[in-house]
This record gives structure tokens, C-alpha cells and sequence, in this order.
């Protein structure tokens, strides 16, 4: 196949993988309330942490992040590394707006991680070192995420992959929209913090 099949291909297989909404399938499987009817009714790991199920709010996050490297994974081994970068791209997509959904999806951090890792792994660890520092420092899980974000494309560009360095402006901007509400109870003062009830 020419690279006019393959990368719409590869785009769409990207943004069906990525529309797999391991929230709500979990939380629906253990027999807990709608998890859109909860919280911020939100379909990622932050919301189903709200149900007081631990265990289910680590699988999800595991399910949104490994959903995106997967994609870049299959993607890649399949028609190289423009393929994989337009899956990532698609998961990220998917997983911001699914089809099954009505394009209600999630605010994509997991799965940001989740290409990041499949794409250029010692990116995706220093995504979470820096995660972890905001974490610690502030106690935001928004803030962390947004800060972390902010800095991968830089971290890509000066590692010399300018092109997976432009996917991530591109995810990054998707990633400050999906938490536009975040930066705004921040800007005011009233985000809530990590352990907060």
C-alpha cells in the first residue's frame, strides 16, 4: 500500500483503538453507578478513583495508557514511523472524542503517556519525573499533567526528533483544551488537590 492508504490507515486504527473507553467498560463490568453520572463524569482514571474502587481506577489508567502505545506499536511494525506517529496522534483523538460516546471522551493524559512511551520512551519517564515533582510540590494532578506536557515537546526537540517533537505541540494544545476547566478552577483558586476529599 502507497503512503496515501497507509497513514489515513493507520490514523483510523490509532483513533478506534484510542476511542476504547476502559473507564466506563470497567466501572460497568464491577456493577458500579454510570460513571458519567458521578464526579466530573469523566470517563478516565481520575473519576473512577471517585467511585472508591482503587483497583479499577489503576486498571483504567492502565487500559487508556497502553491503548496508545499500542497503537503506535502495531502501527509502526506494520508501515514505519509516519504511520506510527499519525496512530498515536489517532488514539490521542480517540480517546479525547469517541465515536460510541457521542465524542465525549476523556481529557487524555493516560494516553498522551501511552504514545509517548510507544513512540520515545525516555520522554514518557521524564513526563512522569516532572509529574511527580509538580505532584509533590503543589498537589494538583491537573497542574502536574499541564506542566509535564508543556515541557515534552522541548525535551523531544532537544533529544533531535523534531518531528515527534511538532506531534506533541499538537497533543499538548488538545491536552490544555481538554483541561480548560482545570485552568480556570486554578486560576481561581478552587482546583482540587490530590488526596482531597
Amino acid at each position: 500500500m502507497g503512503a496515501e492508504i497507509v497513514l489515513p490507515v493507520a490514523l483510523v486504527i490509532g483513533y478506534l483503538l484510542g476511542s476504547i473507553p476502559f473507564g466506563l467498560i470497567l466501572t460497568k463490568l464491577a456493577g458500579t453507578q454510570d460513571l458519567r453520572s458521578i464526579g466530573s463524569g469523566n470517563i478516565g482514571a481520575t473519576n473512577v478513583l471517585r467511585t472508591g474502587k482503587k483497583g479499577l481506577a489503576a486498571a483504567t489508567l492502565l487500559g487508556d495508557m497502553l491503548k496508545g502505545t499500542a497503537a503506535v506499536i502495531i502501527a509502526g511494525s506494520l508501515w514505519g514511523p509516519d504511520a506510527a506517529m499519525l496512530a498515536g496522534l489517532g488514539a490521542f483523538l480517540g480517546h479525547l472524542f469517541p465515536i460510541w460516546l457521542s465524542f465525549k471522551g476523556g481529557k487524555g493524559v493516560a494516553t498522551y503517556i501511552g504514545v509517548l512511551l510507544g513512540l520515545f520512551w525516555p520522554a514518557a519517564a521524564m513526563f512522569g519525573a516532572i509529574w511527580l515533582a509538580t505532584a509533590f510540590a503543589t498537589r494538583y494532578s491537573s497542574l502536574s499533567a499541564l506542566v509535564a506536557s508543556f515541557a515534552t515537546p522541548f525535551f523531544l526537540w532537544f533529544f533531535g526528533h523534531p518531528a515527534l517533537a511538532s506531534l506533541f505541540v499538537v497533543l499538548t494544545l488538545l491536552l490544555f483544551w481538554s483541561h480548560r476547566e482545570n485552568i480556570k478552577r486554578l486560576q481561581a483558586g478552587t482546583e482540587g488537590k490530590i488526596g482531597q476529599k
